[in-house]
């Protein structure tokens, strides 16, 4: 993974939940901590270049979520699950007020556990986050139900992956016997997806500290939610990026720079 090693602060450490292994990277310094969440099929090191642009003011810790990445894989995957996590990490790290920025499922998660623990959260960043979704049924991630998990290689594992492969090519794994894996279990990420489904428009509204919410407008979130979520939260500020749902790495440049905007204008002496 070159974006991590480019950065050489970057620290990977793990704390143990119960047995199951929470895997973290640390981008290193001193500045005020702000804790990134990634979304379905990503993993912390893809907030990398968000942590060179911020760096040194701020100290960036970006775990892998459960399931996903170096983390071990959960008994559930549901909402109590998620928050959990992030409330044992702060815990871990020592850090009782940050900044919480997530991307999709990472966004969700941020802003749940900010309604719910709004003395441990100073700002949110809500990157492609909708305040509600899959209240239909349906769900996106069923192309992973008839994915492998492992194979005996990596080239047999790229074939099972079939039109799949070139989206984790670069993300799979090699196990400590020769075999290979992705970075996820496909099963557990359809369930994890149905568990982020519905109305969290009461988390939403319940937030009360400085917020950024970033569309992408292409992405997941329809333009009126867009704007109702910035009208119904006070402390909202909405920036559009004309990009996709991934945001932070299909326009990294232009979603750092609305970043470093918020935290600056949050002010420094709060956020």
């Amino acid at each position: 993974m070159a974006a991590e090693t480019a950065i050489t602060a970057t620290s990977r450490s793990e704390l143990l939940l119960g047995g199951r292994r929470l895997s973290y990277l640390d981008f290193g310094g001193t500045g005020r901590p702000l804790v990134a969440l990634h979304g379905h099929l990503s993993e912390g090191v893809t907030f990398a270049a968000l942590a060179r642009t911020l760096g040194p003011e701020w100290r960036v810790v970006a775990p892998d979520q459960r399931g996903q990445g170096e983390s071990d894989s959960a008994a559930d995957y549901t909402r109590e699950g998620y928050l959990s996590d992030i409330g044992c990490l702060l815990d871990h790290l020592g850090l009782d007020r940050v900044v919480l920025l997530g991307h999709s499922l990472g966004a969700i998660n941020a802003y749940q556990f900010a309604a719910r623990h709004p003395e441990r959260v100073s700002a949110l960043v809500n990157a492609e986050g909708p305040a509600a979704l899959g209240l239909d049924g349906s769900n996106p991630l069923g192309f992973l139900l008839g994915l492998p998990h492992e194979a005996p290689t990596r080239e047999a594992l790229l074939a099972g992956l079939g039109a799949a492969a070139p989206y984790f090519a670069d993300r799979l794994r090699e196990n400590a016997d020769g075999s290979w894996r992705l970075p996820f279990r496909p099963a557990e990420m359809y369930d994890s997806e149905h568990h982020v489904h519905g109305d969290h428009w009461a988390d939403w509204t319940a937030g009360t500290c400085p917020a950024l919410l970033v569309r992408g407008t292409r992405g997941v979130i329809p333009a009126d939610q867009a704007r109702a979520m910035t009208e119904r939260r006070p402390g909202t500020t909405l920036t559009e990026l004309d990009t996709d749902h991934f945001v932070h790495t299909a326009a990294p440049e232009a979603f750092a720079a609305a970043v470093h905007r918020f935290l600056e204008g949050a002010g420094r002496g709060e956020v």
